[in-house]
C-alpha cells in the first residue's frame, strides 16, 4: 500500500476528505483535510483544531504500522487559499472568487484585442457554463487604494469572461480576499 493510500484509508475512515498530502524536506510529511461535500448540501462546515489532533493521532498510529519513515506531522485545514483540483471542488465553490493559472496563454484568437494574448492568470468569479467547463468573470478595473476618492462618473470597466475546461488548468485555488467588516455587517442585518 503507498503512502497516499494509507493516509487517504485513514482520513477518509475519520469522515474526513483528503485535500492534499505533500513530503516536505526534512522529514514533514503535510497532510490537508477538509469536510466531505456532496451537491446541495452546506458548505460552511469547517475543520477545527479538534478535528486535525484526532486525525493527527490515527495517522501517527497508522503510518507506524505501515513503517513510513517522517520526522514530523502537519495536519491542517485548506485555509482561505484552498486549492481546487476535482470537479466536485469546482460544483462546491461555484460563485466564489477564484485564482487559477492556465497551462497555455489563452492565445489571440480567444483574446479579442481586450486581454493579453500570452495571459494565463486569472482572478474572478468561478460560473459554471455549458457541459463539463467552467467559465471565470472579472473586470480589469485598477485598485482602489485606502483613503482615494472613487468618482461616480467613472466608467466601469466592462465585464470579461474566460471558458476553460478542468483539462486545461495548470492551478486553481480559492481566492484569499477577506472581509474585516464582514462579520459587523452580518450582525447589523440580522439585528430587526
Amino acid at each position: 500500500m503507498t503512502l497516499q493510500q494509507t493516509i487517504s484509508d485513514t482520513v477518509q475512515g475519520l469522515g474526513f476528505d483528503l485535500v492534499e498530502c505533500e513530503r516536505s524536506s526534512g522529514g514533514l510529511l503535510r497532510v490537508t483535510i477538509d469536510h466531505p461535500w456532496q451537491p446541495g448540501a452546506n458548505a460552511a462546515l469547517r475543520v477545527t483544531v479538534d478535528d486535525c489532533e484526532r486525525v493527527t493521532r490515527q495517522l501517527q498510529y497508522a503510518l507506524e504500522v505501515a513503517g513510513v519513515d517522517y520526522r514530523r506531522l502537519e495536519v491542517s485545514s485548506p485555509g482561505i487559499d484552498r486549492p481546487l483540483r476535482h470537479a466536485l471542488d469546482f460544483e462546491r465553490f461555484e460563485g466564489e472568487v477564484i485564482d487559477l493559472a492556465l497551462k497555455e496563454p489563452i492565445g489571440a484568437a480567444a483574446a479579442d484585442g481586450q486581454v493579453a494574448a500570452n495571459r494565463k492568470k486569472f482572478r474572478g468569479t468561478l460560473r459554471r457554463a455549458a457541459g463539463a467547463r467552467w467559465q471565470v468573470v472579472w473586470r480589469d478595473e485598477p485598485a482602489v487604494k485606502p483613503g482615494q476618492r472613487v468618482s461616480a462618473r467613472r466608467a466601469i470597466a466592462p465585464q470579461q469572461a474566460l471558458e476553460f475546461s478542468l483539462d486545461e488548468l495548470q492551478s486553481a485555488h480559492l481566492a484569499p480576499v477577506v472581509d474585516f467588516k464582514g462579520r459587523a455587517r452580518a450582525a447589523e442585518a440580522r439585528q430587526p
